[in-house]
């Protein structure tokens, strides 16, 4: 039987044939410099070959510049399954924050705004769009005060925080003025404030935490003092709170003070903060201030600002009894004290404690004092929070500081960790550390040959999945961008506490559920030894989707993986609207190992059109 060809059919031919020869030459080249190499000889040999089968190579750049092509990548060999959009109304899906399933548990110290992830069948399995009219957020600095309206279109912050000067609403954009409820004269005029008594000018202090943070400008201003900040907020009725903080270019995540610990390590902020938080520090017999304690530093700076600081004086502008504030304030003054913080300054509504640097300046054998017995403090994925103490690391004399001395800022990126330098990190020496740092400044010039993007702004909300000793974090340093270093509960070892060491920030999290923040807030994503590392535990397919739910559209994504584990998913990611294109390995097509780029297409809500087209 005869079939008639479509017109094209021969030069169709023609390429494949093209294709087929090429790689052919390629396979047998590489196979015998293989074999004339010597089995297992080393990444050098493997390197050099790389050199030579250059000219191997017959696909074309991968396009990380913005723009709107549709163009997709074809593998015929791959059987692909194609996920569909999802419905528009979840544009802002959050799905371990979904507003329908928290009002399903109690109010009770705010269990309701805290993770509850759907299960199996309660899951998306489609691409969550971006709202039509979405564009590429502007670039740093001008994104600290400037978001397109479209991105995140909701108004009811520039109606309740009017007179606040968090947020103003102009045309298309919104306007960032950098006021706050307890600042009314502006992040800058109040941080100086805070500077005159806290050491944020030297790099002494370099990572904060900003608990209830608003929009976070807060966070968005201590850029300047080289200061970086992890802000949190919960997804209440101020919807875009931390969408808005994200889309501004600072690090945010959706998260409350409520029933489990924060995600965080012990000793991991050197200054933490709450203006007009609305925390109720003093309730709970001081649970949350205990927990505050154990994230902060030894020497390291409470910063409350607001109610019931000032009570005296602000009680009636707070419409709040002035016996009510008071006792508010005793007990907040009382828990310090027995937390064994010094109380720097008062001053206005402001208030200042510091941590002592070691237990040799707290009071012994405090009957009020309940130590926690865990033996491991960063032991915290969803563990309850409890009313006791985190001890301090012990020392040897009054003057040491508990846990080690940090250098100061930018210095302390690269010295030794205290964690590492101590050994109390199980497999993990100086020398594996200095070693590690050495490897990711080689894999960081391979990433910048691959994507001249990198350095140039284009990038400034950046995740990496799986940070190890945060070193890719440390490779990428610059003021054009941040990294969120997070570390998979799972991992064979637990060094994020190294990882704030090194003056970076992090958070745990188990990638079998969502991450918590809104769809659209990463503008590159870096995955090594991911896929692996979850093999088995929980559906390749749903992290890729909650990668893609994260990811701003144009966004890209950076995997290194064995060659297996990412031939699984370029399968997957060949039903998405992503283009892909594989690399070996920077030392050579032996190495095992090999690196998968991505860049997500342009589309928005309403768009139907096939993943294909």
């Amino acid at each position: 039987m005869v079939t008639k060809g479509n017109p094209g059919d021969s030069r169709n031919k023609s390429s494949v044939s093209m294709f087929i020869v090429a790689g052919l030459c390629c396979v047998f080249f590489l196979l015998g410099a293989w074999q004339r190499s010597g089995s297992g000889k080393g990444d050098n040999i493997a390197y050099e070959i790389t050199k030579k089968a250059k000219a191997c190579s017959i696909l074309g750049n991968l396009e990380f510049e913005t723009h709107h092509g549709n163009k997709a990548v074809n593998d015929s060999m791959l059987e692909v399954k194609e996920y569909k959009p999802c419905d528009d109304q979840y544009i802002d899906y959050t799905p371990c924050q979904d507003q329908a399933r928290a009002m399903t548990f109690p109010r009770e110290d705010m269990n309701y705004r805290e993770r509850h992830c759907p299960s199996e069948q309660e899951k998306l399995h489609c691409l969550i769009p971006a709202p039509k009219g979405y564009v590429t957020p502007f670039r740093w600095p001008k994104s600290r005060d400037y978001v397109p309206y479209a991105n995140a279109p909701h108004k009811s912050l520039t109606v309740e925080k009017a007179v606040q000067n968090w947020v103003q609403y102009e045309g298309n954009v919104f306007k960032f003025p950098g006021g706050g409820t307890q600042f009314p004269h502006g992040a800058d005029a109040y941080i100086e404030q805070l500077a005159s008594v806290i050491p944020i000018n030297d790099g002494t202090v370099r990572t904060a935490l900003d608990t209830g943070c608003g929009v976070a400008s807060w966070g968005a201003y201590l850029f300047k003092k080289n200061v970086i900040t992890m802000s949190f907020a919960p997804r209440d009725s101020h919807e875009a709170q931390v969408q808005f903080a994200l889309e501004r270019g600072v690090p945010a995540v959706i998260g409350v003070l409520g029933t489990i610990k924060l995600p965080y390590p012990s000793r991991a902020f050197d200054m933490a903060h709450c203006s007009r938080c609305l925390i109720p520090w003093g309730a709970n017999d001081g649970k949350y201030m205990m927990e505050v304690d154990r994230v902060l530093r030894p020497g390291g700076y409470w910063i409350l600002s607001g109610p019931p600081i000032n009570w005296r004086n602000s009680y009636q502008a707070w419409q709040r009894p002035k016996e009510e504030l008071q006792e508010e304030q005793r007990k907040i003054e009382e828990i310090a004290e027995l937390l064994c913080w010094e109380k720097k300054h008062e001053k206005g509504e402001t208030a200042i404690w510091r941590k002592r640097i070691n237990e040799d300046y707290c009071s012994h054998g405090d009957s009020r004092v309940t130590k926690c017995r865990s033996v491991d403090a960063d032991d915290i994925w969803y563990k309850k929070m409890e009313n006791c103490v985190t001890p301090y690391p012990e020392t040897r004399s009054q003057e040491e500081v508990a846990g080690g001395e940090l250098k100061p800022f930018p210095e302390r990126l690269h010295a030794i960790p205290p964690r590492v330098d101590s050994g109390s990190i199980p497999g993990v020496s100086i020398d594996s550390f200095q070693e590690d740092n050495r490897l990711w400044k080689k894999h960081m010039s391979a990433y910048r040959r691959i994507n001249k993007l990198l350095d140039s702004g284009r990038y400034r909300n950046v995740m990496d999945m799986n940070a190890g000793l945060g070193s890719f974090a440390a490779a990428f340093e610059s003021p054009k961008l941040w990294v969120m270093n997070v570390m998979p509960t799972i991992a064979d070892r637990d060094t994020l506490g190294v990882i704030f060491e090194r003056g970076l920030i992090g958070i745990y999290h188990d990638w079998c559920e969502a991450f918590s923040t809104y769809p659209r807030t990463y503008d590159l994503i870096h995955a090594e030894g991911v896929f692996s590392l979850y093999k088995d535990k929980c559906n390749m397919e749903d992290i890729l989707l909650e990668m893609d739910r994260i990811l701003r559209p144009e966004g890209a994504v950076i995997l290194r993986d064995h060659a297996d584990v990412l031939t699984e998913v370029k399968r997957i990611i060949a039903g998405m609207r992503w283009n892909m294109k594989m690399y070996d390995h920077e030392d050579g097509p032996l190495v095992p190992e090999k690196i998968l780029v991505a860049v997500k297409k342009y589309w928005v809500a309403g768009d139907k059109n096939s993943t294909f087209s």
